[in-house]
């Protein structure tokens, strides 16, 4: 792969890869450390560059698809993945944030709970009226396997409650992990039979849970830690702690480290200690997750994207390296994006070997008076992508000039300069789609997980029929069937009959795509996940948002959340001739279906809502998140589109608009009123 946007779909693959062998095939191909590398890697690509953002990205979905090895369980609430946290200064934002989305002062008091982060197989225990039913894995977080048999196998796993009170129904959920001394018992074991040994205790535990006869798993000695619940027929406490508590009481192995603190400090203090005694716990962890400890407030602050907004995971810290700089390779991506790509003398770092390391832009280049020969002190673990942090020793070599042309098609490669004159961090290349690197890793795009999801169509196989001219643009994956007689693609090596018809029906099961996933699939800069959710929600069908945004952006722009960047691209894509011929040929082959509208008898869904002034019952980011998932549209402008204006003291020019158009003006309280009475 290439750029910046190449780099971030090589590692989403290659994550997809691990988690297929780790998750469905018990074969894990990357130790433990490579692979929280690879996750932590994307996270921190992500947070530098938003727009390359995927919908499922690794980031925010957890495990993968259920192999089909076992039947599926679908959660009925879904088991998410939680946001990271790399320094004590990220632990002090996330609690400020909480507080501010609850509307707390500053010296109000608020309780966090801290506990060791379990690097194990995440699983979920269903039990009715005190005994076991059903075990599952965590899967893609919506649906997982069925592991009844082998979970029951596990000690820490009760086949019926303790003590009494627990609700009729109840799903206790935790982390599978098996402890060093078994794992090298395991281990030693595998060797003696001349057997592959395993990488790791977590790909140990997740290979001995997923066992097709439950008695292999029942020989593996794996532990359970319970620390959190999903479906349950009523409360279980009214804390966290108290939750935890619970647990222990009807049977389950908990923490003994998880502790509970008024404030950050303590939070942090406790990290320290969990961090020097790692060593000693005789399990592995990889850091330390807090939650809000109020269940009513965890309700309130809820969830964002796939992550809960009331819970955090405190990764442990990098490690660094010293190494010499081999060569800077620019890069080009579907966005035309030069990125520069640091070759390394390859050099082991925490258990990984690092070869690579990305230089962000020709700023940071120019900012760390870099150059192939030097040596430099390389960092990774999970708060970075392996970067160089600094030159060590000069090695004596010319300055590194920075491309001013495409390396692919030779165009003029330009950073852009926006209307206050600031210029852009990124030099692009200007050819668009014209431009071969371009155009083929948007291909590569399309087909992804994130855009289209084409089962059995990835990158080699993109690249070998664009080589060949055979598909160029996104509706040529859709006639391949019709030219088949021509291609001749079973004659192929790595296609043969059946991956052949596998491909074509898996391209014809993709001839329907909802609006959301299409409008990302399109590749257009700054319209990632959230943007492209946005606005699928508030305009409801592809033939209104096109209308829309092919005649103006000022109506995109009042959508709340969608900011001129975002509009603007999307404007400009869709009145390009180039970008509307293609898109015309591919909408000749695929149906855009409408977004899903909300079923949930609220009386505000697909309702247009803006709220103004000072709002006293609860804080804005709760009354944008309330409304929202009751399906309303929430706009930060009024028009003559809005349903709602909600209005709180000091409410000024929104409320004068507001009445000039005759929009419906509601108090805090009227508006409780209405979305409360509609459930």
């Amino acid at each position: 792969m290439t750029d910046r946007a190449a780099l971030y779909a090589d590692l989403v693959a290659r994550i997809r890869e691990a988690d297929a062998a780790y998750y469905n095939e018990d074969a894990p191909v990357l130790s433990d450390a490579e692979y929280d590398a690879l996750r932590m890697e994307l996270r921190a690509m992500e947070d530098l560059y938003p727009d390359l953002v995927a919908p499922d990205s690794p980031t925010r979905t957890v495990g993968t698809r259920p192999s089909g090895r076992f039947g599926k369980v679908a959660h009925r609430v879904q088991m998410l993945s939680l946001d990271n946290a790399f320094t004590d200064d990220d632990v002090t934002d996330w609690a400020a944030r909480a507080r501010r989305f609850l509307g707390l002062a500053d010296d109000a008091r608020m309780a966090f709970t801290a506990e060791p982060k379990i690097d194990g197989l995440s699983a979920a225990a269903r039990y009715e009226n005190g005994v076991f039913v059903q075990g599952a894995t965590r899967g893609d977080g919506m649906v997982g396997e069925d592991v009844t048999r082998n979970l029951r196998t596990l000690s820490d796993v009760p086949k019926r409650l303790a003590g009494s009170g627990w609700p009729d129904v109840l799903e206790v959920r935790g982390e599978v992990y098996i402890e060093h001394d078994a794992f090298l018992a395991m281990n030693e074991e595998q060797e003696s039979k001349g057997e592959k040994l395993y990488m790791n205790p977590r790909n140990a535990a997740a290979g001995s849970l997923r066992q097709i006869d439950p008695g292999v798993t029942a020989s593996r000695q794996l532990r359970f830690f319970a620390y959190a619940w999903g479906d349950v027929s009523r409360p279980i406490a009214d804390t966290q702690f108290g939750a935890i508590r619970k647990l222990a009481e009807w049977g389950f192995q908990t923490n003994d480290r998880t502790e509970r603190f008024e404030g950050a400090a303590g939070l942090v203090s406790h990290y320290r200690s969990i961090e020097s005694d790692r060593a000693e716990l005789g399990y592995d962890i990889d850091g330390v997750v807090y939650k809000v400890d109020r269940l009513d407030w965890q309700d309130r602050l809820g969830f964002a994207g796939r992550a809960p907004r009331w819970a955090i995971a405190h990764k442990f810290p990098a490690e660094k390296a010293v190494t010499q700089l081999l060569d800077i390779e620019i890069n080009v991506g579907r966005t035309g994006a030069l990125a520069p790509l640091a070759h390394l003398a390859p050099i082991n770092i925490g258990g990984v070997l690092v070869a690579k390391a990305t230089l962000h832009n020709e700023d940071e280049i120019e900012r760390l008076g870099v150059k192939p020969g030097d040596t430099v002190r390389v960092q990774r673990a999970g708060d970075v992508i392996p970067q160089i942090l600094e030159v060590v020793e000069d090695g004596g070599g010319d300055p590194f000039t920075y491309p001013t042309r495409c390396p692919s098609c030779g165009s003029d490669a330009v950073r852009a300069v926006d209307d206050k004159g600031k210029r852009d961090v990124v030099r692009r290349c200007t050819n668009s789609l014209a431009c071969p690197a371009q155009a083929k890793e948007y291909l590569v795009y399309f087909v992804s997980r994130p855009a289209f999801d084409i089962d059995g169509l990835g990158e080699r196989q993109i690249e070998q029929f664009f080589e060949r001219g055979e598909v160029t643009e996104p509706s040529h994956i859709f006639t391949l069937h019709d030219r088949n007689d021509d291609l001749e693609l079973e004659s192929r090596e790595g296609f043969g009959e059946k991956s052949t018809q596998a491909l074509f029906a898996a391209i014809e099961a993709r001839r329907r795509v909802g609006l959301a996933r299409f409008l990302r699939s399109l590749g257009v800069r700054h319209v990632g996940q959230g943007n492209a959710n946005l606005l699928a929600r508030h305009y409801g069908s592809w033939t209104a948002l096109q209308t829309s945004a092919t005649a103006e952006t000022e109506e995109m722009q009042t959508i709340d959340g969608i900011g001129e960047a975002a509009a603007g691209s999307l404007h400009d894509f869709l009145n390009t001739a180039e970008s509307r011929a293609a898109l015309d040929r591919l909408l000749a082959q695929v149906t855009v279906e409408d977004a899903p509208t909300v079923e949930n008898g609220s009386p505000v869904a697909g309702k247009t809502v803006v709220f103004t002034g000072k709002l006293e019952k609860f804080t804005r980011d709760e009354a944008k998140a309330r409304a929202q998932s009751l399906g309303a549209k929430v706009a930060g402008s009024v028009s003559g589109k809005t349903d709602y204006l909600v209005a709180g003291p000091g409410a000024g020019s929104k409320l004068k608009k507001a009445e000039d158009l005759e929009v419906e003006v509601l108090s805090e309280d009227e508006w409780l009123a209405l979305i409360d009475g509609g459930g």
